[in-house]
């Protein structure tokens, strides 16, 4: 190949790294960023594909300096493939068992998926997020004698959001948010657990400051109850390559699919999830539990996978 016949591979690999190069910089600088890095986080794993062919068009072309430009690109996006948070075992005895479901219905049309679901899974509580009038009323009818303990943020659309429990609840305050996030206090076999829903505004362009904002919010839930038992599960709309989210596992809580070896399973969106996705639904919970299992579930109707987590309390030594 001839200088002239190179130029065009060297300057399709110099695009390439530079835009994959300015993702994964922000992902090693632990910030988000502007549009569009924090949406092309979501998917980090998938940008091994535009530099590996950019790594190929280098090569063609004999651009050296490219060729080592991608090699540490394709480096640092495969360091940051490794899972991040803690995987400590509780130590103190087993007191209780929970089994949860958190599910993203889509404006509730994923919601007579869900009740079928439900009766099959027997989850002890359900988070049920963008769950609307129709949705909440469908569910509290159909489980009015299984789940007679709820909380719910009744609203339109994306805004509604519902706790469903076999375990009484006491109302607790819930985050504030653009979409409902309610809390409550459960009486688990006796022992109380701090119960929150997250759902956050997603990172879309003009809106990434709010998004922000609202996982701050879910953050300072989590930091404020040290000591306490303590679930936070939804659609965060952030995966583990966000350092907003991380910053909530700061905390010291633990992420249920990365600790039964999940960490990278798509949740979202549904359809592709098994070839291309973001894993934006999560189980977070304190050191206090254990989790046995976590599998996540299509439910038709939503463009969301549902994540079931079978969870033990542990008491503390």
């Amino acid at each position: 190949m001839n200088q002239r016949g190179r130029r065009p591979g060297a300057w399709c690999a110099g695009l390439l790294l530079a835009g994959v190069s300015v993702v994964a910089g922000c992902r090693a600088a632990g910030t988000d960023g502007i549009t569009p890095v924090p949406q092309f986080l979501a998917f980090l794993p998938w940008l091994l594909a535009p530099a590996g062919f950019a790594l190929l068009c280098a090569l063609l072309a004999r651009w050296w300096p490219g060729v080592v430009w991608a090699v540490a690109v394709l480096g640092l996006l495969a360091w940051y493939l490794d899972p991040y948070g803690g995987t400590g075992e509780p130590d103190g005895p087993p007191l209780a068992a929970l089994r949860l479901l958190t599910s993203n219905v889509e404006f509730g049309r994923g919601t007579p998926a869900l009740v079928r679901v439900v009766r099959d899974r027997h989850p002890d509580v359900v988070f049920v997020e963008e769950c609307e009038p129709g949705c909440r009323a469908l569910l509290e009818r159909e489980f009015a004698d299984a789940y007679p303990y709820r909380r719910a943020v009744a609203a339109d659309g994306s805004k509604g959001s519902l706790i469903l429990s076999r375990f009484p609840l006491t109302p607790a305050a819930g985050v504030a948010g653009t979409m409902g996030m309610p809390g409550a206090v459960a009486d688990v076999r006796g022992h109380p657990v701090r119960l929150q829903l997250a759902h956050p505004m997603p990172p879309l362009p003009g809106q990434v400051g709010l998004w922000h904002r609202e996982l701050g919010r879910l953050r300072a839930f989590a930091a404020a109850g040290p000591g306490i038992p303590t679930v936070l599960a939804g659609d965060f709309n952030a995966s583990q390559d966000h350092a907003a989210f991380r910053r909530i596992l700061d905390t010291g809580l633990s992420d249920a699919a990365r600790l039964t070896g999940h960490d990278r399973t798509p949740s979202w969106p549904s359809r592709t999830a098994s070839v291309i996705g973001a894993q934006i639904d999560h189980v977070l919970v304190s050191p206090d539990f254990s989790v046995t299992d976590a599998r996540f579930l299509r439910v038709s109707g939503t463009d969301h996978r549902a994540l079931l987590t079978d969870l033990m309390l542990h008491g503390r030594k």
